[in-house]
Order: structure tokens, then sequence, then C-alpha cells
């Protein structure tokens, strides 16, 4: 079992940055890597970016690349997503997640654990 906590998110000016921590325990860092989602009110829950354990590499959707970096530190069992020149249209409730099954990194039914995410508000 994987437990994941994130935190640092809250309410933000466009333009603004966050920066979002995704903290491991139990089996810490099982799987090939960690992801990050995000849900808006109304939508379904989308990716945003992943990056794998040993080698660091990393992808990102899109709409986040360029503004958008996600990271991970091993000795602290914590991955973090470093948001900036943020849109209202990251609004979201941010999500990180363990990917332990096989298939592509931007699918949600690949991963198995989940944290209870954190809310990130881009607003004036």
């Amino acid at each position: 079992q994987v437990q994941l906590v994130e935190s640092g998110g809250g309410l933000v000016q466009p333009g603004g940055s966050l920066r979002l921590s995704c903290a491991a325990s139990g089996r810490t860092f099982s799987g090939s890597g960690l992801g990050w989602f995000r849900q808006a009110p109304g939508k379904e829950r989308e990716f945003v970016a992943f990056i794998i354990w040993g080698a660091g590499t990393t992808y990102y959707a899109n709409s986040v690349k360029d503004r958008f970096t996600i990271s991970r530190d091993n000795a602290k069992n914590t991955a973090y997503l470093q948001m900036r020149s943020l849109k209202p249209e990251d609004t979201a409730v941010y999500y990180c997640a363990v990917k332990s099954r096989v298939g592509a990194v931007t699918t949600i039914n690949v991963y198995d654990y989940w944290g209870q995410g954190t809310q990130v508000t881009v607003s004036s």
C-alpha cells in the first residue's frame, strides 16, 4: 500500500505561482513513477504531468507545458509540481497518483494509488 498526501494548494491571482507537494508513505515510490492530475468542477479528471522515478524523465500535458515543472526528491519521498503563470482555467482539485500498471501515463486507470487532492483556485 502507498499513501499519498497532497499539499500546497490555495488561492492565487492570475500570473502567480504555487508549488504543490505530494508526500508518500508506506511502500513508497512503488510503481514506475508519479503523475499529477486535476479535476475542475463539472469536468473529467485530466492528466497534467508525470515523472519516472529512476530516470527523472518527465511528460506534460500541452496545456501546462512550459509553465509547470514536475520533480521528485527520493530522499524525502516527496514529489512536487511547480506551477507558474497560472491562469483561471488552471483552477481545479489537483491529485497525485502512483502509476503501477502498464499503459500510457495519461490514462487514469494505470494509477492504483491516489491522494485526496488539494484545491487550486486562480482568480483575481
